[in-house]
């Protein structure tokens, strides 16, 4: 009954809208119900636009993608980090760890962190937002990575990348330690993405996780 009752809601704020910030405000409100509810994998552009009341084409119009309309979620209106991650992950595999690092970094430093330092605990705060970021993590930053390596245990490397990222960001903005936190990006790249490719790339221990440690441990690997 209570997603009738929603559905019904929805069909009752269906129609045209004035364009401007109050529809992306609408849209906006109506993405963050949808991924809540639904789940990030579940929700799509189509079903947000439902909820809003809105047609697909204006949800696009703001945000693009499902992928935008979710980082706009968290309050990264101008930042998309699916975007970033696919990007760097484009060229060598060798050379991916340093990449991934300074991209990252790149980003992050233009507000000299502040984003950072507002959306994380936000987003940690509010038990919805912090059940989707596995779903959303996995699909659109992790997993373009994953598609890179193209081997068997390419989602333990993703994760373990993962880690050392979260702990650069934090490391970096959130509880600023120096002298890391005042290194430049190249800097700290150049450092922190040998790390970062050694789980890439590198042997890992045998037997922690299905395919570690066998035949296809490595990119290189035959």
């Amino acid at each position: 009954m209570a997603g009738g009752r929603a559905d019904d809601e929805a069909g009752s704020r269906r129609g045209r809208r004035p364009a401007g910030q109050d529809t992306r405000d609408v849209v906006l409100a109506g993405a963050r119900e949808e991924f809540r509810e639904r789940g990030y994998e579940a929700a799509s552009v189509r079903s947000v636009a439902r909820r809003a009341g809105v047609d697909p084409g204006t949800v696009r119009h703001w945000f693009g993608d499902k992928t935008q309309l979710f980082a706009a979620s968290l309050g990264l209106a101008e930042i998309d980090p699916a975007a970033i991650v696919r990007a760097a992950a484009e060229g060598p595999v060798e050379s991916l760890g340093e990449r991934l690092v300074r991209a990252v970094v790149d980003v992050w430093d233009t507000d000299y962190g502040e984003t950072v330092r507002v959306v994380i605990p936000a987003v940690m705060s509010d038990p919805g937002l912090r059940a989707l970021l596995p779903q959303f993590l996995g699909a659109e930053l992790l997993g373009p990575i994953v598609a890179r390596l193209g081997v068997a245990d390419a989602r333990l490397r993703a994760s373990l990348v993962a880690s050392q990222m979260a702990g650069v960001l934090m490391t970096r903005f959130l509880v600023p330690l120096e002298p890391l936190a005042s290194l430049p990006p190249a800097g700290l790249a150049a450092l922190v993405g040998p790390t970062v490719q050694r789980y890439l790339t590198g042997d890992l221990p045998a037997g922690i996780a299905p395919g570690a440690g066998e035949e296809h441990n490595s990119p290189h690997g035959e």
